[in-house]
């Protein structure tokens, strides 16, 4: 597993970081010291993905207001 600094992770990299880090869990082969300190990591990989994502919901709603589209979410067929 990476130790790589959750803040410079893209997406996709903590998204696989965190795909990593529950799949150890989830297996048991680790100590619990050790599970703790995954399971710490593993909370910060979600809100940091969590981050990301509402970052790229509000560039969206951006793009979409200088369009002059209404902003908020809208079902895919609305597209």
């Amino acid at each position: 597993m990476s130790d790589k600094p959750i803040a410079g992770m893209s997406f996709e990299e903590a998204m696989a970081a965190l795909e990593q880090v529950v799949g150890a869990l989830e297996r048991g082969e680790v100590a619990l010291e050790q599970s703790i300190a995954l399971y710490e990591r593993g909370a910060a990989l979600k809100a940091h993905c969590a981050a990301k994502l509402k970052d790229a919901e509000e560039k969206v709603e951006l793009i979409r207001a200088a369009e002059g589209r209404a902003v908020g979410t809208t079902p895919v067929e609305g597209l």
